[in-house]
């Protein structure tokens, strides 16, 4: 039976991200990491672009990881290894070398583990999925693919659904289990609607479009492909439309309908030029060549399919050769060769067997490791009875005073264990005690901001704008001089400035804007004035932070630390530009906070003799937060603050 050509990595990205949904375009990240700190922020700003180029630039994918693993090594930081170890994953996976992307796929799954994070191990379960189909380990595919989707399902990451039954589609495809293939691929694709996610739907519809011919339901397989091909050019997803183009030419050489091969195999030769994928460009080959015996053409036909072998032979791929074999004897034959047929037939056949055998021989060593670590046990626990029995006695004794020592020890522990948990109690008790003071005035500071711009915008400001009708009215029906008259029209604009003035005011002492459309919108607004203004250059970029919905407090708490912290820049930093980072993590539930400047910078270690209320403020509202602040300056290198929140 012809195989179908069925893409079958589905793997995920977080840091990135893939981590991350930014406004800002390639260039504009790559701009912004030459400026970047070595910090944190800048291996998840790396990741970000290195999975930009995952799937079109492999040379450039493995240089940020690269990149982004070195930084890590330099900052001692284990805190985005996970991510890192998910790009390495994708990046060997697409270079053919499976054994080393299960091997990063299999740190990840000791770094979920020793984490007890259970959506990261969904995640891994999901990856190890993808690599072990294409090592033909289709039972090890299957059961990490279903405690993934269990773990799913338990943990309520409905966002991951997409991508996590894509992965069961394809397994339950190698499997020859064709209707649950399409079972899950609809999944997937209901999934992708739901969360706007079109390379799921794309991929979706290829799947199930190779569950319908597995089947020989060309029909219903031709009318997904041409679904699926139409999705992939509205979102231009150069591979998903290769995929198409190569499905429906398969389709169509078994219906006979040569005219349509022959149109969908001419797209395939435009859409297909410089494709990056050998093991797809093998399987294009093949897709030509039946649109060429279709119309008889059988020694360009004979070109393609030895141009397909040649590449997958070339890089050790033999996935593609079952198909490219089968064609081969269906052409010998088509001309009449039954005996370069038949031998052609032979290969096909030997390399369906190699894959059985090949499939067989990892259960195989699988088993002999297994027996062999099982008997190494035996030998050793063997061994351990054999001494225990050779030194009961001086065992127990031991084990007596041993008895002894501890009971004392624990005796003492126990006493020290209560003035521990008694100085805990005190500590706890002070410390809620500060911060429910500090909130009260928090929330009494914004609350008399509220009603003094509230005052100041209906009350004093209504009373203004009244003078100001009132005395454009009274203009034109007074006689003055021309020098009264000059005087009385800069009084209006005086008056006009002091009404300016005045709804200033009362919008920074309560930002309208952050109430209505949150912190996002209310940041991104004070960035752009600030840079407006002309007194320095800010930038504002922002990462997921739609994924959660702050309470008002906190926003406006998040709110006044930002403006205290620009503030500093302009009047203390002398610096040209600020930039302002919000980026959610939606696996951790934190949000950070970064605002950085390129100005004269200062020693840390003199700002706990500094008598300003500016920094101390900043303190008690991160503290009210129970948040963590991280400075870093130094003298005429700029300043780069960080909070990181958690949001529950």
């Amino acid at each position: 039976m012809r195989k179908l050509f069925l893409y079958t990595v589905c793997f995920w990205m977080g840091a990135q991200a893939a981590m991350a949904q930014t406004t800002m375009n390639k260039d504009s990240l790559l701009r912004l990491l030459q400026t970047a700190k070595e910090d944190t922020s800048t291996i998840r700003l790396i990741l970000y672009i290195q999975k930009q180029y995952a799937t079109k630039n492999y040379d450039s994918s493995y240089y940020y990881l690269d990149k982004a693993t070195k930084l890590s090594e330099k900052l001692k930081t284990d805190k985005l290894d996970f991510f890192i170890n998910v790009g390495y994953v994708e990046y060997y996976y697409y270079n053919n070398d499976y054994k080393k992307s299960l091997d990063y796929a299999l740190k990840n799954k000791a770094i979920a583990e020793k984490g007890d994070d259970m959506k990261l191990l969904a995640k891994t379960y999901n990856n190890l999925a993808a690599v072990y189909n294409h090592f033909g380990q289709y039972k090890s595919a299957i059961d990490c693919i279903l405690k993934c989707l269990d773990i799913s399902e338990k943990t309520k990451d409905s966002a991951s659904f997409p991508v996590r039954n894509l992965t069961a589609s394809n397994t339950y495809f190698n499997l020859k289990q064709y209707d649950k293939c399409i079972d899950y691929a609809k999944k997937a694709i209901d999934y992708g609607k739901q969360f706007n996610n079109s390379f799921a739907v794309m991929m979706g519809l290829n799947n199930m479009s190779a569950g319908y011919s597995g089947l020989n339901m060309l029909d219903s397989g031709i009318a997904t492909n041409l679904r699926q091909l139409e999705l992939a050019k509205e979102e231009e997803d150069i591979v998903n439309i290769n995929f198409a183009l190569v499905n429906l030419c398969n389709d169509y050489f078994k219906t006979g309908d040569t005219r349509s091969l022959q149109n969908y195999a001419n797209e395939l030769v435009k859409y297909s030029k410089d494709f990056p994928d050998d093991k797809t460009v093998a399987d294009i080959h093949n897709a030509l060549a039946l649109n060429l015996m279709a119309q008889r053409k059988f020694d360009q036909a004979k070109v393609e399919l030895d141009s397909g072998i040649s590449i997958t032979l070339r890089n050790n791929n033999p996935d593609p050769l079952e198909n490219l074999y089968q064609d081969y004897a269906i052409l010998n034959y088509m001309q009449g060769k039954i005996k370069e047929g038949m031998n052609y037939s032979y290969k096909y056949d030997s390399v369906v067997t190699t894959e059985n055998i090949k499939e067989l021989n990892f259960y195989t060593e699988d088993l002999e490791t297994k027996y062999e670590t099982e008997k190494k046990e035996a030998q050793i626990k063997l061994q351990q009875v054999q001494l225990k029995q050779k030194s009961v006695l001086n065992y127990f004794l031991i084990g007596g005073a041993a008895a002894l020592l501890i009971i004392l020890l624990l005796v003492y522990r126990s006493y020290r264990h209560r003035q521990i948990i008694q100085q805990q109690k005190i500590n706890e008790l002070e410390t809620e005690k500060q911060l429910t003071a500090t909130e009260a005035v928090l929330k009494g500071e914004e609350q008399e901001r509220t009603r003094l711009a509230k005052d100041l915008h209906d009350g004093l400001g209504g009373m203004l704008s009244g003078i100001k009708y009132s005395l454009s009215n009274m203009k034109g029906n007074l006689i003055m001089t021309p020098d009264n008259a000059q005087a009385f029209e800069r009084s209006i604009d005086m008056l006009d400035s002091s009404i300016r003035e005045m709804r200033r005011v009362a919008h920074n002492m309560m930002p309208e804007i952050l109430v209505k459309y949150g912190l996002d919108t209310a940041l991104k607004e004070f960035c752009n004035e600030i840079d407006h203004s002309g007194v320095i250059h800010a930038n504002y970029l922002s990462m997921n932070m739609g994924e959660v919905e702050l309470p008002q407090t906190n926003a406006v708490t998040i709110y006044r630390i930002v403006q205290e912290l620009v503030n500093n820049a302009i009047k203390h930093a002398a610096a040209k530009t600020v930039l302002v980072q919000a980026h959610v993590s939606v696996q951790e539930r934190s949000l950070a906070i970064t605002v950085e400047d390129d100005g004269k910078g200062f020693d840390t270690a003199t700002l706990s003799q500094k008598e300003g209320m500016g920094w101390k403020n900043i303190q008690n509202r991160v503290e009210f937060l129970k948040g963590k602040l991280d400075l870093q300056s130094t003298p005429g290198k700029g300043t780069s603050v960080m909070i990181e929140i958690n949001i529950g």
